[in-house]
């Protein structure tokens, strides 16, 4: 695959995941009612996030309702929160950089060294974009798993295992950080750095001379 392919099947990769990341933040579904032991299934399935939760009735009907405080959450979803904040800002910013970096493009600097570099700038924003995505979503499930097998008079059917959200959002990482390591091999090679210090060093000394 050359140097542009690659480029572009790692920011398109790396599009798709902060796109997911973005649909995985917003999902009230990151934990959801379990149906598990021999109770009677409920007419009433619970879904929650960490901006609203929601009770879905059999009838199709859905209500959702915020959280109404930031500080009397659990600290897990706070922390998730803030994760998927900074995971959705540095995927930004990846975009902005990666697009102006990249060979296809015409936006930016001109020079192909400098445009390598700053298509590696780019890689690296969506693998920390991808990294606080998964941590995000793995310490929320982590949560999630400590709650259904911990020793509790709830009932089992009662507690909550994991919803589609926390999917998507290792898919969001997985292809963060895939993009962003496709991008990170634009790096220029060494060859290539000493053709650009020696065109430069030609430059200078004709400039000296004129």
């Amino acid at each position: 695959m050359g140097g542009g392919a690659r480029e572009l099947a790692g920011y398109l990769a790396a599009l798709a995941g902060w796109m997911a990341a973005l649909a995985a933040a917003v999902l009230p579904h990151w934990r959801q009612s379990s149906y598990a032991g021999d109770a009677i299934i409920t007419a009433v399935g619970l879904h929650e996030g960490l901006w609203m939760s929601c009770a879905a009735q059999s009838t199709g009907q859905v209500q959702c309702r915020l959280h109404n405080s930031l500080l009397s959450l659990e600290v897990h979803i706070q922390t998730s929160r803030a994760l998927m904040v900074i995971s959705l800002l540095l995927g930004f910013f990846g975009i902005i950089v990666s697009m102006v970096g990249m060979k296809c493009t015409k936006v930016g600097e001109e020079d192909p060294f400098t445009k390598s570099r700053i298509a590696v700038a780019g890689g690296v924003l969506f693998i920390l974009s991808g990294l606080c995505t998964l941590a995000a979503v793995s310490l929320y499930a982590t949560q999630v798993t400590y709650e259904f097998f911990r020793e509790s008079t709830i009932p089992i059917n009662a507690r909550y295992e994991f919803g589609s959200a926390l999917f998507v959002g290792w898919g969001a990482a997985s292809l963060s950080m895939l993009g962003g390591s496709l991008l990170c091999c634009s790096w220029p090679a060494k060859e290539h750095q000493g053709q650009q210090y020696h065109r430069q060093s030609q430059l200078s000394t004709t400039r000296e001379y004129v």
